[in-house]
């Protein structure tokens, strides 16, 4: 799901717009110039190996760094950023190239990761890359000048996916798996969580409307999400509704804890991929355990990074920490890279 809705030329405007607006005076030089560039203000480090290919040739296991060149007071946060493809891609950490200039003016380093897909690896394939990716980053966090602990990690789609699975399995160890650099932490400090799938087996029934037929045609099945071909029954390797035992061990509300951290969760209530009450479970599953959670259910917005544009429509809010509900100030109204931002520093502590 993710970037196979022309979401590269959408994110580059909506990312120009909120740099923009955001930003102001630091815009010029912080976003990404139109021959796709990077700015003067950082360094991109591409296609570094986290862990060596598997299978060999494939790029699922590589990561971009984007790292501020102006010298910093201290150790700089990070952020890690993986995009979505229905897990039928290995290139996510393109993605990041279009977070990066909003973060790294803000003094963070940004890691753009890829993980393997679906045909490539099945599930938990994803969820040990991702994590793998962590652990690099923080073993090698004094070379990049990176406070290791202060790891935030975002991702849409399948990229947020993954991004709520590292968020939720910090202590689950048969999830670390054995991929690269082992016996370090792949805990995260804050999460989030672009319109992604949370419960695989809910997924046919919470669809919009007339939402499945345009699915099959997209996806060349004929049942949905619960079709065999669909990306969530080709993760797990089986048809989502027979193999029930499989699909409960892949949905990241399985694994929510107390001990999670802050996760921001944003969807459209107009996706017609991923439906909106995906978010919606994941954030009550949050609620349940006291965790602290802040979700955006935002109208008239579909499977789209649309959703992190200043003029969306005004979404409806709800946020919890502790078993208690948390305001929101007119600010955080909307889950702008801004906002993000702010609410990822709230969660350092």
């Amino acid at each position: 799901m993710g970037r196979f809705l022309q979401r590269r030329s959408r994110v580059a405007a909506v990312v120009i717009t909120i740099t923009a607006t955001l930003l102001s005076s630091v815009a010029c030089s912080s976003s990404t110039p139109p021959d796709g560039t990077p700015p003067e203000s950082l360094t991109v480090r591409k296609d570094i190996a986290y862990a060596p290919a598997q299978p060999a040739g494939s790029r699922g296991h590589l990561l971009d760094l984007y790292v501020p060149t102006k010298a910093g007071k201290g150790l700089r946060p990070l952020l890690i950023v993986t995009g979505g493809s229905a897990w039928r891609g290995d290139t996510g950490k393109e993605f990041a190239a279009e977070i990066a200039p909003h973060f790294t003016a803000a003094g963070y380093v940004v890691a753009g990761v890829s993980v393997r897909s679906s045909s490539q690896a099945r599930f938990p394939a994803q969820v040990h890359d991702a994590k793998a990716a962590v652990r690099w980053l923080r073993a090698h966090a004094p070379r990049y000048g990176i406070d290791p602990t202060r790891f935030a990690i975002m991702g849409d789609s399948s990229g947020g996916y993954a991004s709520t699975m590292v968020a939720v399995t910090g202590d689950v160890p048969h999830l670390e798996g054995t991929v690269g650099v082992t016996g370090v932490s792949s805990k995260v400090q804050a999460a989030i969580d672009l319109y992604s799938p949370t419960d695989f087996p809910m997924m046919n029934a919470q669809m919009l409307p007339g939402a499945c037929e345009a699915f099959n045609r997209q996806m060349g099945v004929t049942d949905c999400h619960d079709d065999l071909g669909s990306p969530e029954s080709q993760l797990i390797g089986c048809a989502i509704q027979t193999c029930p035992t499989r699909a409960r061990e892949a949905n990241p509300i399985t694994y929510v804890s107390t001990t999670d951290p802050p996760i921001l969760i944003a969807h459209g209530q107009a996706d017609t991929l991923v439906p909106h009450d995906q978010s919606k479970l994941l954030y009550q599953a949050v609620e349940r355990t006291c965790a602290t959670a802040t979700w955006y259910s935002v109208p008239d917005v579909g499977h789209s990074t649309t959703i992190l544009a200043p003029d969306v429509a005004t979404p409806e809010v709800r946020s919890t920490a502790g078993c208690q509900a948390q305001p929101i100030s007119q600010e955080a109204s909307r889950p702008t890279l801004a906002v993000i931002q702010s609410f990822i520093e709230s969660s350092w502590g």
